[in-house]
């Protein structure tokens, strides 16, 4: 999740930029280098004003038994099977400042959000013999850290994930059908308006728990040359089924976002990944 109200979020970028997993190819055990990119989403899910965002980070895929940074986020690996992956990650996403949104003028900031918890991952089928069909079932605690920690949610974010790529790994590609359900604490704190931030404008809202949005996602990447990728993705959610669909916050029925940017590989190990009965 990546949660749906991101900014930029550096587990969508992950999911774009990173060569596909060691099943196919023995890749190197770690790489490390420098990734910079430009995305363009909502302010938030359901605004009217867009934000642009370009940043430059050091990046570092590692491809452990058990500990794994690579295109699937960040995280531990607690059970694999031919058919089965378990484990613990987490994802980071962007702040959003309330003065730039004008439905939410004179109340709090949106802070930076960092998403952990288990998730399950599928594997339903293989039409070929480079592409993949899964399911992956990811179940989030929502901390917000803006002055201090705080707990602000629970989120599940079930999606479909179709997967192709090539046999030297020169390129992936990644397309997607999911939906993002929050319990009554994380709509409340993107589309809940408390009496005291009350406008004509603006009437209070108390949201409810329920379904977000749905979304559909399109990513991948190209080797230009050994040390070089180029990465991309498009994403289009859908609010109108929303639960919360009735708050003053909510202003449109659907949002894109979209993001291009290059990947450099610094260094790289010698040591392969290992399988997982290794």
């Amino acid at each position: 999740m990546n949660i749906a109200r991101t900014l930029l979020t550096a587990s969508a970028l992950f999911a774009a930029l990173a060569p596909a997993r060691a099943a196919e190819a023995p890749l190197p055990l770690w790489e490390a280098g420098v990734f910079g990119g430009t995305a363009v989403t909502p302010a938030y899910p359901g605004a009217s004003e867009r934000s642009t965002r370009s940043l430059a980070l050091p990046y570092l895929i590692y491809r452990g038994k058990v500990l794994r940074a690579d295109r699937s986020g960040v995280g531990a690996r607690l059970f694999n099977t031919d058919r089965l992956d378990f484990d613990i990650g987490f994802a980071l996403s962007l702040p959003a400042r309330s003065s730039d949104v004008p439905a939410r003028r004179g109340m709090p900031d949106l802070g930076t959000l960092v998403e952990f918890g288990p998730r399950l991952k599928i594997k339903l089928a293989e039409p070929t013999q480079h592409s993949r069909l899964g399911l992956e079932l990811p179940l989030r605690a929502v901390i917000e850290a803006r002055g201090g920690l705080r707990r602000q949610g629970t989120t599940f974010e079930p999606r479909l994930l179709y997967r192709l790529n090539d046999d030297g790994q020169a390129w992936h590609v990644d397309a997607s059908l999911g939906a993002v359900l929050g319990n009554a604490a994380i709509n409340d704190y993107l589309y809940g308006v408390n009496p005291a931030f009350a406008t004509s404008q603006r009437p209070a809202y108390a949201a409810k728990s329920g379904l977000m949005l749905t979304r559909l996602g399109l990513g991948g990447s190209y080797r230009l040359q050994r040390d070089w990728r180029a990465f991309a993705f498009l994403r289009y959610d859908n609010y109108s089924g929303a639960a919360n669909r009735a708050s003053p916050l909510l202003r449109q029925n659907s949002g894109t976002s979209a993001g291009i940017g290059l990947m450099w590989t610094w260094r790289r190990s010698d040591s392969l990944a290992r399988g997982p009965d290794d």
